[in-house]
């Protein structure tokens, strides 16, 4: 365990249907760095997760109620996958300011997977270059953004990968990234 992120924290937007893979291992990266996390919801109390989508795959305790969270509280955004988290976080309203007012800070966000949907709805993509899951690249083209297939697309402050096979490459850019916060100017 290193200390790089230490005094960083880190707010995990998630709901029911997370793809398990891509919130364990991003936040494992996060706390290995020193970083701490929390997990936002629609909901108090636990979310399901899934495995590819379809199969169950054990829950996460909410630390929050993203109704109840402040952007002012966090360093960096992490918005993972899975089809029917982001479809649900899209139409929160409570979810959807959320991230808005945080792509608004400046602050680091990093997506994977079909996570980007939530920017979407939160019309923060025109003019971002990013990648996705592929099924969702024709809403996020639509949407106003330059669409990549690549492994890990940095645009500033977003970050944005494909699905689980780009996890180390996006895990090491999203704590490259936002160590990079912590140096001097």
């Amino acid at each position: 365990m290193t200390d790089e992120l230490k005094g960083k924290k880190v707010a995990i937007l998630a709901t029911d249907g997370v793809e398990r893979v891509e919130l364990e291992e991003p936040r494992g990266a996060l706390h290995g760095a020193g970083a701490q996390t929390e997990l936002l919801s629609l909901h108090t109390g636990e979310i399901n997760a899934r495995q590819s989508d379809i199969n169950p795959a054990g829950t996460f305790p909410v630390d929050k109620k993203v109704a109840d969270a402040s952007v002012t509280d966090y360093d960096a955004l992490l918005l993972p996958g899975g089809t029917m988290n982001p479809d649900q976080l899209r139409t929160d309203p409570d979810a959807v300011t959320f991230v808005r007012e945080f792509m608004g800070t400046g602050k680091l966000v990093a997506t994977i997977c079909h996570g980007p949907w939530t920017l979407v709805e939160a019309d923060v993509v025109r003019g971002r270059r990013l990648t996705s899951w592929p099924s969702i690249r024709t809403d996020l083209r639509n949407a106003g953004a330059d669409v990549a297939d690549e492994e890990v697309v940095v645009d500033g402050q977003l970050i944005s990968s494909r699905s689980p096979d780009d996890l180390p490459a996006f895990c090491n850019t999203v704590i490259n990234r936002l160590a990079e916060t912590l140096q001097p100017a």
